[in-house]
């Protein structure tokens, strides 16, 4: 019984010395989000940003990306990547970029009220090294860029991922998708192809289908006048380009006037061209050159754009394919391109391979597996032509425009088919996140 007594006495005198005592915790570290950036990208260049929209703060980051995700030792390049934030809790927008990155809010991030990701493709833009190592111009290797970037961002960010693209950025979705199923929720690709050959015939299908027989047959009569006036056409490309400064020695004045009349085609349905502005016969050659202008953009076969675009062919040619060029309404009219190719427009001296399996896969993923995809397309853009089309058991939602172009959006349907689309996104994000729709 005094044993026991000792034990409680000494018991009830530790706790009062330990009551008394001060415990010295160790001090918490609170950061500011650009410290949160610094301590994931310790070797990134940040720079602070003007935030806009919904938006709180806004970064730029410059990174250290590998050239080769498999063999580290290949270097790095500078890759540029723009965040916008409003929490850390809220839902994140990845945008994978095509081409070069104009920062901006997206539709997906004004529909989530979401932080935005915004990467830029490797080798494009800012993020161009100064000579082009042409084998690291891949699309796995484009993924990997991602794949690294979310799970790193994922320390900081806790909210659903989404990623969401245009064209060729689209496309990028639907291969990031297919790679890394798991790591976005939902996938929004707008008008994103999946072309099956080099030069795809289903885009010249389209083109010959699409809108009215009186339009079709405007747009050759058209394609024609250019090339019957060609002279005087020429001249008036010569005039614009000494006024904006352009210079053509990749190409010639002569075979960039007869590669746009061929591509006029494609980008008048692209864009959504209206036949009643296209001009008649009795137009002068100043009207004729305006027009064409005005759709396909002669200053597409200037220096400066084939040198910008280089990237772009050399990955269409190897392994997303492209389309071709319907001769056959001027073949008598052509002086110059016989054989017209965008092959023309690769990179010279460089293995432009093609690999036929790769988008394959991708899209057997996207009709067969590709689960909470939400596509968007027009019913007149070519590109809608190679658009995936999802089986029935795969829980995914695509949209199309009637008579839409290549330019359209959700913000674009009527408010019927955008309530579907937000009753989808609802669905596949979680009732816990909310959608905002879209103003008019």
């Amino acid at each position: 019984m005094k044993l026991y007594k000792s034990i409680l006495l000494f018991v009830a005198i530790s706790v009062s010395i330990i009551s008394c005592r001060t415990i010295k915790l160790d001090p918490v570290e609170i950061l500011t989000f650009q410290q949160e950036l610094e301590k994931l990208f310790p070797d990134a260049e940040i720079t602070k940003m003007e935030a806009k929209d919904h938006f709180s703060k806004a970064y730029q980051l410059v990174l250290n990306q590998p050239l080769d995700h498999k063999n580290l030792e290949a270097g790095t390049f500078k890759h540029y990547v723009y965040i916008s934030h409003i929490d850390e809790d809220a839902p994140v927008v990845l945008v994978t970029e095509g081409y070069n990155a104009r920062p901006r809010t997206y539709e997906m991030s004004k529909i989530l009220k979401g932080n935005q990701v915004q990467v830029e493709y490797r080798f494009y833009g800012k993020s161009r090294p100064d000579t082009i190592p042409w084998e690291y111009l891949t699309n796995d290797q484009a993924v990997e860029d991602y794949h690294k970037l979310v799970t790193k961002l994922r320390y900081l960010y806790t909210g659903k991922w989404v990623s969401t693209g245009i064209s060729k950025g689209g496309e990028t979705v639907l291969i990031y998708k297919a790679k890394y199923p798991w790591d976005v929720r939902v996938a929004v690709p707008y008008v994103a192809p999946l072309i099956n050959t080099q030069e795809d015939p289903r885009t010249q299908e389209l083109i010959n289908t699409v809108g009215s027989d009186a339009c079709r047959t405007k747009i050759i009569e058209y394609q024609r006048q250019v090339l019957e006036n060609r002279d005087s056409v020429l001249q008036e490309i010569t005039s614009y380009a000494t006024l904006k400064n352009m210079s053509f020695t990749q190409l010639s004045r002569e075979e960039a006037l007869e590669y746009a009349v061929l591509e006029f085609p494609f980008s008048f349905w692209q864009w959504r061209g209206e036949c009643d502005n296209i001009p008649n016969g009795n137009a002068t050659a100043k009207e004729l050159f305006d027009y064409i202008n005005s759709v396909v953009g002669i200053n597409f076969y200037n220096d400066k754009t084939y040198e910008d675009l280089l990237p772009s062919y050399y990955q269409h040619m190897i392994e997303l394919g492209y389309y071709g060029f319907d001769t056959a309404p001027v073949k008598d009219l052509l002086k110059v391109v016989h054989n017209p190719t965008n092959k023309r427009f690769a990179p010279k001296d460089t293995d432009l391979t093609y690999n036929p399996n790769y988008i394959k896969e991708v899209r057997d993923f996207a009709e067969n597996k590709g689960k909470q995809i939400l596509y968007i397309y027009g019913e007149y853009d070519p590109w809608g032509a190679c658009a995936p089309n999802p089986k029935p058991h795969v829980d995914a939602l695509k949209m199309v425009l009637k008579a839409g172009s290549h330019k359209t959006r959700i913000k674009d349907f009527s408010k019927e088919d955008q309530q579907l689309i937000y009753d989808k996104l609802q669905k596949w994000m979680g009732y816990s996140t909310t959608i905002y729709p879209l103003e008019d």
